[in-house]
């Protein structure tokens, strides 16, 4: 056995990897995650005349992609492709909080539990992703207000029209896409 130099690496000046498995733990986990995604889905109610896609179809899609990146990432750690060491975090342990940002951050999550039953999920998550965008530097602020609100509306619509699920429009509902 080769004898370790301080700075990770062996004599030789390969890196020296103290535990080989741990990085199966992640993948391995992983692809438990969606097998129990998978399994659990399985156990949601589909009423018999549902004739769009059901609230099951997306649990599954997740559940399956989790799988397959989990089995590949498994199966390149099992060829030896290893991740690189790393030195060190890229962070610098001098800089405190940015607690202005920190507090625009929450504003914007509390602002989604807050307006999403009487304003409505477009609304809502709007305010989310525009918000949190502008908390962490998006300039002009009407630039993620609009990606928000583009995003908002094609989710509420997805998950209404095409899933079957319930999202509260607010006062949209009746317009012919929320209603």
């Amino acid at each position: 056995m080769s004898s370790v130099v301080g700075d990770g690496t062996s004599r030789t000046g390969r890196p020296v990897r103290e535990a080989p498995w741990a990085e199966a733990v992640f993948p391995v986990a992983l692809t438990a995650l969606g097998v129990f995604t998978i399994v659990d889905a399985t156990r949601i109610f589909v009423p018999g005349s549902a004739n769009t896609l059901g609230p099951r179809a997306f649990p599954y899609a997740v559940g399956a992609l989790l799988v397959a990146v989990g089995v590949v990432l498994v199966i390149g750690l099992a060829r030896g492709h290893r991740g690189d060491a790393e030195d060190s975090e890229d962070v610098d342990s001098g800089v405190g909080t940015d607690w202005p940002t920190v507090a625009k951050l929450t504003g914007s999550f509390a602002a989604l539990v807050v307006l999403i039953e009487p304003l409505g999920w477009p609304v809502a998550a709007t305010v989310l992703f525009g918000g949190t965008a502008w908390s962490l530097g998006a300039r002009p602020w009407w630039r993620p207000m609009l990606v928000g609100a583009v995003l908002a509306v094609v989710v509420h619509v997805v998950f209404t029209q095409m899933l079957g699920l319930f999202l509260p429009a607010g006062p949209l509902d009746g317009v012919r896409f929320f209603g």
